[in-house]
């Protein structure tokens, strides 16, 4: 793996950046407080801006090291992130990144994650040298692996009962793709 870290990455609608301090009261307001948003992830929604200044202050420290992936997701032309996108884990043996992503709602339904995807996909494979990404989700968010599908991701399996979101304990649906998957 390359140890570039979190570069600014462009899209047609999107601009994907390191978080700044600043963000911290968009992402609160459009997607770290919504229960909706986090039912089926690992962690808690915010309960106060200062839980997502305290998240952004740790994502900013961890910036200076090369092996850190996070992005805000800003549309286009308007102010503020409305997600994010990372990196949640890396195997430096093989290579491997699993990626984890959220969005706020009033955005659900318009490409915009998979698009977000796609770019930090073209990332990890082309600047960071990885050789395999992942995603997986809470088998009763089915709408996140169709984000996953649209990425060019390919459903690898489903361990049943192996995970814990905010909605309880959960199958796990794995995605994945290889660099080798790309040159097909």
């Amino acid at each position: 793996m390359n140890r570039i870290g979190t570069q600014r990455i462009e899209t047609e609608r999107l601009i994907l950046r390191p978080f700044a301090m600043e963000d911290a009261e968009a992402m609160f307001r459009n997607w770290a407080s919504d229960p909706l948003v986090t039912e089926y992830l690992t962690w808690e929604p915010h309960r106060t801006v200062e839980d997502t200044r305290g998240i952004i202050s740790l994502w900013i420290s961890e910036y200076e090291k090369g092996d850190f992936f996070n992005w805000a997701i800003e549309l286009k032309g308007e102010a503020g992130p409305i997600g994010s996108i990372g990196v949640v884990s890396v195997d430096d043996r093989v290579d491997a990144a699993e990626i984890g992503y959220c969005m706020s709602r009033a955005l659900w339904g318009r490409g915009l994650m998979s698009e977000a995807l796609r770019a930090v996909i073209d990332y990890l494979f082309d600047k960071a040298g990885m050789n395999r990404v992942a995603a997986r989700h809470d088998a009763r968010n089915p709408k996140s692996g169709r984000v996953m599908r649209k990425a060019g991701m390919t459903y690898e399996g489903t361990l049943r009962q192996t995970g814990k979101s905010n909605a309880g304990i959960c199958d796990l649906v794995y995605y994945a793709i290889l660099s080798a998957d790309r040159k097909k």
